[in-house]
C-alpha cells in the first residue's frame, strides 16, 4: 500500500488488518512515498517524520514500514511495482488502497499497466464507495472485478484482477487531520 501517509492514520491501519485477515496475506508493506505527484508537495511533513509516524501508527508484526520508493528514487507507482517485482521475483505483490484512490486512480501514470502487474485491492472509504465504483478506471476494468465475497479469486486469476471490499469505511483522513490542525494553530495564536 503506498501514500504519503501525511500524515498515517487509523483508517490505513484498518484497511492493512483487513487486508492480512481477508486475503490470507503474509504482511502489508506501507511504502511511504516521498512526493506524490498528483499532491501539492508544500502540504508535505518532512518524509521522515511521515515514516516515524507511520512505524509508530502500524503497530502490527505483520504491518511493514518501508522507506523503498526514497532509496531508490522512484515517484510513481507502475515503476515503484516494477521495482518491486524485479527485486522480489518469488513475492506475490497485491495494490492495496482506498476508494479515495481508486476515484482518481485513471489519472495515475500507466494505470492500466499498473493493473496489468499485480491484482488490486480497494477500501471502501466514507462518502467514495459510488464515486469509487464509478470511476473511468472502474468502468474500465468492470470485466475483471471479482465478488468480494470470494477474494482467494483475486490471487488465483491472471492481472488484471480487483475487488472492492464495500464494509470498511473508516472516516479518518489525512486532509481533514492536516486541516484540523492548521484550525487548532490558528485558534492558539
Amino acid at each position: 500500500m503506498g501514500g504519503s501517509f501525511n500524515p498515517p492514520h487509523a483508517g490505513h491501519r484498518e484497511i492493512s488488518l483487513a487486508a492480512l485477515e481477508r486475503l490470507k496475506l503474509d504482511a502489508v508493506w506501507w511504502l511511504v512515498t516521498p512526493g506524490n505527484p498528483l499532491k501539492d508537495p508544500d502540504t508535505y511533513a518532512p518524509f521522515k517524520e511521515r515514516l516515524r509516524l507511520a512505524q509508530r501508527l502500524s503497530n502490527h508484526n505483520d504491518i511493514i514500514v518501508s522507506d523503498f520508493e526514497s532509496r531508490h528514487s522512484l515517484q510513481y507507482t507502475v515503476d515503484t511495482l516494477s521495482q518491486l517485482i524485479l527485486e522480489y521475483p518469488e513475492v506475490q505483490f497485491i495494490w492495496l488502497m482506498g476508494a479515495d484512490s481508486l476515484v482518481n486512480f485513471h489519472r495515475w501514470k500507466d494505470w492500466q499497466k499498473i493493473a496489468e502487474l499485480v491484482p488490486m485491492a480497494a477500501f471502501n472509504r466514507p462518502s467514495h464507495c459510488e464515486d469509487a465504483l464509478n470511476s473511468p478506471a472502474a468502468k474500465a476494468l468492470l470485466s475483471s472485478r471479482i465478488d468480494e465475497k470470494t477474494p482467494e479469486m483475486l490471487t488465483e486469476n491472471k492481472p488484471p484482477t480487483w475487488v472492492f471490499f464495500s464494509d470498511t469505511d473508516n472516516p479518518s483522513s489525512s486532509t481533514e487531520i492536516r486541516n484540523q490542525s492548521k484550525q487548532k494553530k490558528i485558534v492558539k495564536t
